[in-house]
């Protein structure tokens, strides 16, 4: 307990001053207060801290807890502004998680019915906060699956045929729909020009439908173009062009290399394996006290990866965080599950060694050796 007289000799800190209420903004809808993640140093997850200035954008604290409440904003006001979205109608959506919470939540705020098209691989507790913001879902079974056990093309043919047969509706199709970037392009890659007086040396960010990554890209190449565009995807997804093989990641990867992703705009690209992505979560958790989703422990495994080959210069670098990772208590973060999946997560020192060995799969500015 804090009495009168304690509280009198504790100190805020000037950073924390200069957050102090008076700053908040004042929305008058979902839409209006995106665009507000913090930037928060990395210190201890690595001894390269201390080289080099690693900044994670915290696109976690958008109000569903995922970067993909831009994504969700921006279609849906498009779709309103050219009727393809009418009063009283339906969104139709294939997602596993981010996308469709983000559409329910904006979806309950507008008066939409909202339909997600689900698999087996959803997490428990993204199928209760969907059903939480009143949307209707639909899961393809297993049996669908592709033969690398993907149920993604299962997913958008289903919802595909959803939206051929209810009247009034909409389908995004964040995976196939060219817009899916532009808010990336408009809002986040501003956000991070905002951010600092300088650009960053590089920016890492993770790919599945490719509209981070090609907005991002879009706007720093025509503006900056010596910063370097660093790609994340998960070990067994097709997106860089690897061999397809079973994976358990959320938020990264898909069985096809989506339209609207360019390879050209990729100046490095690392696939990061489950398990490396996992235990990453878990450390950054008991060392930075971040809890992050899955797809954020392959993009910092990825940026500790970069750097360590930086023998002697200090790098700036912004990583994209795309979710919480409360929505993963009970499967990347839940020993009973992990180890029913066959994962034996690896301490600190054994996480790091193991990151030291990623290699890129891809690179366009010659700084690394790719293997054959």
């Amino acid at each position: 307990m804090i009495t009168k007289s304690m509280s009198a000799n504790i100190h805020l800190s000037d950073s924390m001053q200069q957050n102090l209420p008076g700053t908040s903004i004042i929305a008058e809808s979902l839409e209006e207060a995106l665009g507000y993640a913090p930037m928060i140093k990395l210190n201890r997850i690595s001894p390269l801290c201390q080289q080099h200035r690693l900044y994670m954008k915290m696109d976690s604290c958008c109000l569903t807890g995922s970067i993909k409440d831009k994504n969700a904003a921006y279609l849906i006001r498009k779709a309103e502004l050219t009727g393809l979205l009418q009063p009283g109608g339906t969104i139709i959506e294939s997602s596993s998680g981010n996308f469709g919470i983000a559409l329910a939540a904006l979806g309950a705020a507008k008066g939409y019915q909202v339909i997600i098209v689900i698999d087996a691989k959803t997490p428990p507790p993204v199928i209760r906060m969907l059903k939480a913001y009143g949307a209707t879902l639909e899961e393809v079974p297993l049996n669908q699956a592709d033969a690398a056990g993907s149920m993604q093309k299962a997913r958008m043919a289903h919802a595909l045929k959803l939206s051929q047969t209810l009247p009034n509706n909409y389908y995004p199709c964040q995976h196939l729909n060219p817009d899916n970037p532009s808010v990336h392009e408009k809002l986040t890659a501003k956000e991070i020009e905002r951010a600092f007086p300088t650009p960053p040396d590089a920016i890492v960010i993770g790919i599945s439908t490719s509209g981070q990554f090609s907005g991002i890209s879009r706007y720093f190449k025509r503006k900056y173009p010596d910063v370097s565009l660093i790609a994340v995807d998960v070990s067994g997804s097709a997106v860089l062009g690897q061999p397809r093989h079973s994976y358990k990641m959320t938020g990264l990867g898909l069985s096809f290399s989506p339209p609207m992703f360019d390879p050209q705009q990729v100046d490095f690209g690392y696939n990061v394996q489950d398990q490396i992505a996992f235990s990453m979560c878990q450390q950054l958790a008991k060392t930075e006290g971040l809890l992050l989703g899955g797809s954020t422990g392959a993009i910092v495994s990825a940026a500790l990866a970069y750097v360590g080959t930086m023998q002697d210069t200090s790098k700036h670098l912004v990583m994209i965080n795309p979710d919480r990772g409360d929505r993963y208590l009970e499967t990347l973060f839940c020993q009973d599950w992990l180890s029913s999946n066959g994962f034996q997560t690896w301490n600190h020192s054994e996480l790091l060694e193991q990151v030291h060995q990623l290699k890129p799969v891809l690179a366009h500015k010659g700084l690394h050796h790719v293997p054959a």
